[in-house]
């Protein structure tokens, strides 16, 4: 074979690499239409409990951190800041609209060790669980620049607990 029908074999199965992925990305999106796009932020968020550059790495189905959420502005890493405020969560990945997580649609928050394409030290991610629409979703960050997510993760935990407080005063 000459280098030509060779570089036009590679360029083939690259071309129909690149459309399987595209394929596959938009049956996804299709597959989850049923979930709704994170909430905008309200004007009043409340005092702010936290807030840090993190690195964006996921948002998958609650339990099954192999499958991604693709729609919502929700489906790529990126750089993101998290900002923890008594209203709720403030989810700000760059190139996407700001997402708010409402204190009442937060479930847990934990440290992760793995997601879908990231596996880092034991406790090395933040995962916040949390419901969107009426999917329960798992998201994961990396606080930016090996920074203690400590603040972060209690910050939630008191939303938690105060969310937990107030549901069952209203029970």
């Amino acid at each position: 074979m000459d280098r030509a029908v060779s570089t036009s074999i590679v360029v083939a199965v690259i071309v129909l690499a690149l459309a399987g992925m595209a394929i596959g990305w938009r049956a996804r999106r299709r597959r989850q239409s049923h979930v709704p796009r994170p909430p905008a932020v309200p004007a009043e968020i409340g005092a702010v409990l936290a807030s840090a550059d993190v690195f964006y790495v996921a948002t998958t189905v609650a339990g099954r951190p192999l499958e991604r959420i693709a729609v919502g502005g929700l489906g790529f890493r990126a750089r993101a800041t998290v900002t923890v405020a008594d209203r709720g969560i403030v989810l700000g990945i760059a190139g996407e609209p700001e997402a708010f997580l409402p204190v009442e649609s937060l479930r847990a928050v934990e440290r992760a060790t793995w997601t879908i394409d990231r596996v880092v030290e034991t406790g090395g991610l933040i995962l916040i669980a949390w419901t969107l629409g009426d999917t329960e979703v798992d998201s994961y960050l990396r606080v930016a620049e090996q920074a203690d997510p400590t603040p972060i993760i209690e910050a939630v935990e008191r939303l938690l607990d105060r969310s937990q407080t107030h549901g069952s005063e209203a029970s």
